[in-house]
């Protein structure tokens, strides 16, 4: 999206939460296209409107939506069949039931934010050696809870515009090469 569908955007929220525009400056005005310019540069226009109209549609707020709200209806519109921590424990529990000789065709077969809990197929294996009830009790809470906490960085990672994670990406390695030293 950019600045010309910022402000096309813009222009519905204010249509719909006019008392949030009224005082508005144009610095401010301004200050805000930019900054939706910015966030939704890596996302169709087409993309943002849907998900600005289904919370316009479904808010019980007469506050306008920031950013993190628009985004989080875009990842939600993407992905309407997402697993929960249970559907995805049900899933590991039926690929480890076959994970003694067969954990890494089994591990291939999950999907990748299982993949990302489990690490490797090696885990597999290991959760079909256990007890039943251990691994029913203990293990599975532990795996929910890894699987959400995976989900939310997967969740922040997508949140960030793609100039954004360039920049990241670039300080990481320069930082790496640094030995992890901090840079001054």
């Amino acid at each position: 999206m950019d600045k010309a569908e910022a402000i096309q955007i813009l222009s519905i929220l204010k249509a719909a939460y006019p008392a949030s525009f009224r005082n508005m400056k144009i610095n401010d005005a301004n200050a805000m296209i930019s900054l939706w310019a910015a966030h939704f540069a890596d996302i169709p226009y087409l993309m943002v409107q849907a998900a600005v109209n289904m919370r316009i549609d479904t808010a019980d707020s007469d506050f306008v939506p920031n950013v993190a709200e628009i985004k989080t209806k875009i990842r939600d519109m993407q992905n309407p069949d997402k697993l929960t921590s249970f559907e995805a424990w049900r899933l590991v529990m039926k690929a480890a039931s076959n994970g003694y000789y067969h954990s890494k065709e089994e591990f291939a077969k999950l999907p990748v934010l299982v993949q990302k809990t489990l690490r490797t197929p090696d885990t597999l294996r290991e959760y079909a050696l256990m007890d039943t009830n251990q691994l029913n009790t203990v293990v599975a809470s532990n795996f929910r809870k890894s699987f959400e906490s995976v989900e939310n960085r997967e969740k922040d990672m997508a949140a960030i515009p793609a100039d954004m994670k360039k920049i990241l990406y670039e300080l990481s390695g320069s930082m790496a090469m640094d030995g992890g030293k901090q840079l001054a």
